[in-house]
């Protein structure tokens, strides 16, 4: 597997915030989920990548070609789902894929009412009378209707119920199977548990890793035990640990050494949410 694109050293400084030497690699025919808490940096890492946003310092590669060097073709080849939603409300769907399909040279009309009708959307029905799940399926409708190689989302799922967001996490699944790539911002790491490939984790505008998710999951635990089991240096296998009297709970990034150490702790499977929050709380 090759990388689609490529994050070097990338910097921005808003003042009261911070992007600090980000760098990461998006592998072709994955789905890369980008966690963090609210305010960690991940929608100003898109803007960066998107050029909404300009960069103090820093590359961006998009199939080994710089990205502002070749703007119009990278904007051509990726797909971008924003939680806003930049519509016309008083629009009708057809009118508004009518403003938006111009803009790509690859813009298939056909692909684009598979996916309407599949999505059950009515073409005539007025953008501003749709539910919000209605939307997301009509911005992912738009961004992948132009053959396009990568479909970034910032947030995408935020607000929904839990069956939308499972129907928009299928439709990801389905997109990726003919080698495409998407790169999906959200705090809802249960969805990511679901669909994703790889994981990128971002803190106070910091990576603080990019790795596959089996491998992750498969490193870390979460152990549960007796007190009397932790003593200096067990406790040092933990990335976060919470005790009282009657026994102890926390996040390992060495299951091995808690195995070898802690010969009676139980080490369940984590989620991605209680390895993200054991780095943050670290």
């Amino acid at each position: 597997m090759k990388p689609i694109l490529e994050v070097t050293g990338l910097k921005k400084d808003l003042g009261n915030f911070r992007l600090d030497d980000v760098g990461f690699s998006l592998i072709e025919g994955c789905i890369t989920g980008f966690i963090g808490v609210n305010g960690a940096g991940k929608t100003t890492t898109i803007k960066l990548i998107l050029g909404l946003m300009l960069k103090d310092a820093g590359e961006i590669q998009f199939f080994g070609k710089d990205v502002q060097k070749n703007e119009r073709e990278f904007k051509n080849r990726i797909g971008v789902v924003l939680d806003e939603g930049y519509f016309y409300d008083e629009l009708t769907m057809l009118e508004m894929k009518s403003i938006v399909a111009p803009s790509y040279s690859n813009w298939d009309n056909a692909l684009f009412n598979r996916h309407m009708e599949r999505f059950g959307l009515p073409l005539n029905q007025k953008i501003g009378t749709l539910s919000k799940g209605m939307r997301m399926k009509y911005a992912i409708a738009l961004a992948i209707s132009h053959q396009a190689d990568l479909l970034i989302m910032d947030e995408p799922t935020s607000g929904l119920d839990p069956q939308v967001r499972l129907e928009l996490m299928d439709i990801l699944l389905d997109y990726v199977k003919d080698g495409k790539s998407v790169f999906l911002s959200s705090h809802i790491t249960s969805d990511l548990d679901k669909v994703a490939d790889a994981l990128i984790l971002i803190d106070n505008g910091r990576i603080v890793f990019s790795e596959e998710k089996d491998i992750l999951l498969d490193r870390h635990g979460f152990v549960k035990g007796d007190p009397n089991e932790l003593n200096e240096a067990t406790r040092k296998l933990f990335l976060t640990l919470h005790e009282t009297e009657y026994g102890f709970s926390g996040v390992t990034n060495d299951k091995a050494a808690v195995r070898q150490q802690m010969k009676h702790a139980l080490i369940e499977r984590p989620t991605i949410e209680d390895i993200m929050l054991g780095y943050i709380r670290r």
